[in-house]
């Protein structure tokens, strides 16, 4: 068994500016904004969705691919993906394009200015799921809108069942569209601030959305995590971190937790709170692919965190 993880490889440049972005802007001169700060700390991550939901199932020694286009300076991250153990099969490089990336600049009170080059990933449609059996589970993460629309049809129509997870590209589609993804979907998951989003762009209630999937999963950060499926509610507890350090990648590292749980057929409760510690992981760490531990120290985290022992 093996998940398809359609969507995003970018680069995720990350500046700190030690002061407030307040102090420097000036309310009757918005209109002629013209900024620049000095940055001490700057760092260089992997990232992109498709990128840290596989690094995360690779921990976990879940088989899983990224599906992803990137462009000509792929070197370093091709490197990463080769050392850490992650599957090429299904990124393509083209050579007119740069990768994907954000420029990401935080200020004291963890304030954020960015700026997302799409780059590469815009060409995510030329890209095809196998029809050959290979792929057992899809998850259809943030990428290129033609890209997305084309991924979750194909699925659809080779009977592949996939999470949809359309993240920061929500608004990239109207009502219309987001409601054929979920006619299509077999589980979708988004946070509390996406599922607001979701259920005014489609006009269906939390009830509606979890009545037309297997399961509808919305999470809250440090509130936990919400599972409405078969009917039922079922509540996720939030697990307490070692340190708060940086919350880039957790919703990824949570989603990867998903498809652990369902390519293993493990129950919503345990499935949610595996999610739920991998996030909490994550989040000790700066970085969205710099967190480590071996299958068995999960293992050993998760019965001394919950009780009791994953199978």
């Amino acid at each position: 068994m093996t998940a398809l993880i359609c969507g995003s490889l970018a680069y995720d440049t990350v500046m700190v500016y030690p002061g407030r972005f307040r102090d420097h802007i000036l309310p009757d001169k918005i209109h002629l904004l013209n900024l620049s700060f000095v940055v001490p700390t700057l760092r260089r991550n992997f990232g992109g969705c498709a990128g840290n939901i596989a690094y995360n199932l690779r921990l976990l020694d879940c088989p899983g691919h990224a599906m992803a286009t990137v462009g000509h300076d792929f070197a370093s991250y091709r490197d990463w993906m080769t050392h850490s153990g992650m599957s090429l099969r299904h990124v393509r490089e083209l050579p007119d394009e740069y990768t994907a990336q954000a420029y990401i600049t935080t200020d004291l009170d963890a304030n954020q200015l960015t700026a997302f080059h799409p780059g590469a990933m815009t060409h995510s449609d030329r890209l095809q799921v196998p029809t050959d059996g290979s792929i057992t589970l899809g998850v259809c993460a943030p990428d290129g809108r033609d890209g997305m629309i084309a991924h979750a049809a194909q699925f659809d129509a080779a009977r592949i069942p996939f999470i949809f997870d359309p993240g920061q590209a929500m608004t990239l589609f109207g009502g219309e569209e987001l409601g054929v993804f979920v006619e299509q979907a077999d589980w979708v998951t988004v946070n509390d601030y996406e599922a607001t989003l979701l259920e005014e762009r489609t006009g269906f209630a939390t009830g509606e959305l979890a009545a037309r999937v297997a399961a509808y999963v919305v999470t809250r950060g440090a509130e936990g995590s919400t599972v409405f499926a078969g009917g039922r509610r079922i509540d996720i507890p939030a697990v307490r971190a070692v340190a708060v350090v940086d919350p880039t990648g957790c919703g990824d590292a949570y989603r990867a937790g998903l498809v652990f749980g369902l390519m293993r057929g493990i129950d919503w409760e345990t499935t949610g709170r595996i999610a739920s510690l991998l996030g909490a992981i994550k989040i000790a760490t700066v970085g969205t692919q710099n967190h480590q531990f071996t299958i068995d120290e999960f293992r050993d985290r998760f019965h001394e965190t919950f009780g009791y022992r994953l199978d």
